[in-house]
């Protein structure tokens, strides 16, 4: 599995990409994940990009959660706002994994108060899932015309498509 510092070197476009539609979003982004009975569940998430790591946390006993905890494959999206992706978006796949060093949440808590004012200091986070990617994805509007999809897979770097 491949963390997101591991990623972005790996897939510099893409990373970009997503980072970008994820700044102008305000972080926000849609969480895909398998529901009990096998369907597909879409809920927004704020992931976050701390110590080299992507971090998929929120609210606890929450259904998406429960989804992770008892599936842990998911895809996130950049939330898209235009139609014609002028902007691009990107899609990250892979699994999650859950984090329980307190230190680590602090440090994650004192930065997110930092920078957003949004107070977490000397709560304990359970579930603290971190993104392991498998995959990734973007999709982006050149010269006004042609769709030009990147793909990344661990190992075999970036590639493009050309669609007319």
């Amino acid at each position: 599995m491949t963390s997101w510092s591991e990623f972005a070197v790996a897939a510099p476009h893409i990373s970009s990409i997503f980072t970008r539609r994820h700044a102008a979003t305000g972080n926000l982004c849609m969480l895909a994940t398998v529901r009990a009975d096998g369907s597909p569940r879409i809920s927004p998430m704020e992931p976050r990009i701390f110590e080299g790591q992507l971090w998929v946390g929120g609210m606890p006993n929450t259904t998406k959660f429960a989804d992770l905890a008892r599936d842990p494959r998911f895809c996130l999206h950049t939330a898209t706002v235009d139609t014609h992706v002028g902007d691009g978006d990107a899609k990250l796949f892979g699994t999650v994994r859950n984090v329980q060093d307190e230190a680590l949440h602090q440090r994650f808590a004192d930065a997110l108060y930092a920078e957003t004012g949004f107070d977490l200091r000397g709560q304990k986070f359970d579930p603290f899932y971190a993104a392991e990617l498998t995959g990734a994805s973007a999709v982006e509007l050149v010269d006004g015309e042609h769709l030009e999809i990147t793909v990344w897979k661990p190992g075999k770097g970036e590639y493009t498509v050309r669609k007319h």
